[in-house]
């Protein structure tokens, strides 16, 4: 039995699971969890099973403009051929861990490596296995799409031919092969941005890090974006992803970090994040948006949480964990209380919920 378990575990990490993982799907299989969890702790402690390579890590990342801390110790794993989301409100420190983790920044203490390359001591081989795209565009304006591109790859020192024959490829890739010889400066919002990630991916990067790459895009332009981003990671690459888009998250993230005042204060995959919140929501939309502090007041009693108000659209919602009968008090209450509403409803919990509940704040 013990070498059976010890390659079927073996299989799961080199696949990217982790222990807890690996755990509840032998728990869920039928395996007695009391002597798994003793081979567990025997064989970790012998150094016999693989550690999971990782595309991108971090430990105890700290770095300060003057009496500012924007990071406080962040420490992150990223196995290769993931997704990993960075949330966070605007300040918690999600730009200066991708700049440091890029080689633009330093940082004051800890450890950080990318494809296994100290990001400190080996700044050059890392920017050689990375590719970047920012919150904002770094086109410039007055060349043309192709010429943005073949620019990319003069700065990685590529041979001419290389370099023509690449930016030809991404053109047509990306769909802007029609738009190549006309100035960026007439390209739309989503034309730019997949330019923008096309010269990010110009030397065929292991590790994509997009800081907000759909931000200001229409809806249509975010998810073709996103099916491009799923294109990568299918082709092997890694991507971290930092979003104001908590749900372009849901879709594409495999694990979420959520950064807060520069810390980590939850990580998991979204449903696991989800989870915490423990159950169905209630939203209550108000007629009268001066009703809303009157509704938070009355709904106490449903849930052991704190009622949440956005103030200008007047709608308070809470945790359910009563579910139906929880929704069938509310609607007893207001009908009680005389409140008009426009609409009442049990639903799951979002990331948008999650991300409230552990930081305070509603992500923009």
């Amino acid at each position: 039995m013990e070498k059976t378990v010890v390659e079927y575990i073996k299989k799961a990490r080199s696949a990217g699971l982790s222990y807890e993982q690996i755990a509840e799907q032998m728990g869920k299989a039928g395996w007695n969890m009391a002597n798994i969890l003793h081979l567990l702790l025997s064989l970790a402690k012998q150094a016999e099973l693989p550690e999971v390579p990782l595309a991108v890590s971090a430990k105890n990342i700290k770095k300060s403009y003057g009496s500012i801390e924007a990071l406080k110790g962040v420490s992150i794993k990223v196995p290769f051929g993931k997704v990993f989301g960075l949330l966070g409100p605007n300040g918690a420190g999600k730009t200066t861990l991708v700049r440091i983790l890029t080689t633009l920044l330093t940082q004051d203490s800890g450890s950080a490596a990318v494809a296994g390359y100290d990001v400190r001591r080996q700044a050059d081989e890392v920017r050689s296995v990375v590719g970047l795209t920012g919150q904002y565009t770094a086109i410039d304006d007055y060349l043309t799409g192709r010429e943005n591109l073949e620019l990319v790859g003069r700065l990685y020192h590529l041979k001419k031919d290389a370099v023509k024959a690449r930016a030809r490829e991404l053109l047509d890739k990306f769909g802007l092969i029609e738009a190549a010889d006309r100035p960026a400066k007439t390209y739309s919002g989503g034309m730019r941005r997949r330019l923008d990630l096309a010269m990010g991916l110009f030397n065929h990067p292991k590790v994509l890090f997009l800081d907000e790459p759909t931000n200001g895009l229409d809806p249509q332009s975010r998810i073709a974006l996103w099916q491009i981003i799923k294109e990568q990671v299918a082709e092997g690459r890694t991507v971290l992803l930092t979003t104001q888009y908590l749900e372009e998250a849901d879709n594409l993230a495999d694990v979420i970090v959520v950064l807060n005042h520069g810390q980590v204060i939850a990580e998991g995959t979204p449903e696991e994040l989800k989870s915490k919140i423990g159950g169905d929501v209630l939203e209550i939309h108000l007629k009268e948006i001066s009703d809303a502090a009157r509704v938070a007041e009355l709904l106490r009693p449903i849930s052991k949480d704190e009622p949440r108000i956005e103030d200008q659209l007047g709608i308070v919602s809470v945790p359910a964990a009563g579910g139906a009968s929880s929704l069938v008090a509310a609607v007893r209450l207001m009908d009680r209380e005389g409140i008009p509403i426009s609409d009442i409803m049990l639903r799951r919990p979002t990331l948008d919920d999650v991300f409230l509940t552990l930081t305070g704040h509603k992500q923009a």
